[in-house]
């Protein structure tokens, strides 16, 4: 389609892209690859500047179902910034764990429930621990999106910005927390804040709903330089969340 048929196109901030386009061009693909010296070079320019070239260079289109109809569901990851601990201490109780020794040598592996309950489980992960969140509903965010950013506070008090990248899973299915809840009429809004909400009014209720979903992901931890820090957080601040 012609950009005139995108609403918004001229009064959008569309510098904000940039953040975004800068870190893809750290390992660009085949396509954007021969774009990227001029993504660079544009990266302070004026906003006008930077959406003519986004005029000229790109190709708006249409998504529609097969069937040629306009409306849908479009769903989207995105990676969260979290913050963390790398020790268990005060609030940070809820650890993010990297692949067990004997993940491979059952499947599936054991279940959400089973990890947080068996004295099997536990001491498959002991010693796995990377970080501690503070919220089991941030973890389970960050098992669904894969990866995301988090803020650690090391044992020396220094606090730097780590990623935690998908490493594996248990094997498990995964099921929807957000439809567990739909599906019993506990709630009408099935997003993370909506879901918060009813933890907030429901502590008890808090295993009984994560451990609905019996698939956990493991992580490893990547080191983030602080431009490269810098650079994620300008774009997770002016991202979208679908």
């Amino acid at each position: 389609v012609p950009w005139s048929e995108l609403p918004g196109l001229n009064t959008d901030a569309i510098h904000e892209a940039w953040p975004a386009w800068l870190q893809s061009c750290q390992k660009p693909g085949p396509t954007w690859k021969a774009l990227c010296p001029e993504i660079a070079k544009l990266a302070n320019a004026p906003v006008e500047q930077q959406r003519r070239w986004v005029r000229d260079n790109l190709q708006p289109y249409r998504v529609e179902s097969h069937d040629q109809r306009p409306s849908g569901l479009l769903t989207g990851y995105y990676e969260p910034t979290l913050v963390g601990s790398r020790q268990a201490q005060g609030h940070f109780r809820v650890p993010l764990y990297a692949p067990p020794a004997q993940l491979g040598q059952r499947k599936p592996w054991f279940t959400r429930q089973e990890i947080d309950t068996l004295p099997a489980a536990r001491a498959a992960l002991r010693g796995k621990e990377l970080l501690y969140l503070a919220d089991p509903v941030d973890a389970m965010v960050l098992h669904i999106q894969g990866s995301g950013l988090v803020n650690v506070t090391e044992p020396d008090g220094r606090q730097r910005w780590v990623r935690m990248a998908y490493a594996a899973t248990n094997d498990q299915p995964y099921i929807s927390i957000g439809r567990w809840l739909l599906d019993r009429k506990l709630i009408t809004d099935a997003s993370w804040p909506g879901i918060k909400a009813w933890i907030d009014r429901n502590p008890s209720r808090v295993n009984e709903l994560l451990w609905q979903n019996p698939r956990v992901v493991f992580f490893r931890e990547e080191a983030l330089p602080m431009a490269v820090s810098y650079t994620h957080l300008r774009a997770h601040e002016t991202g979208r969340n679908l």
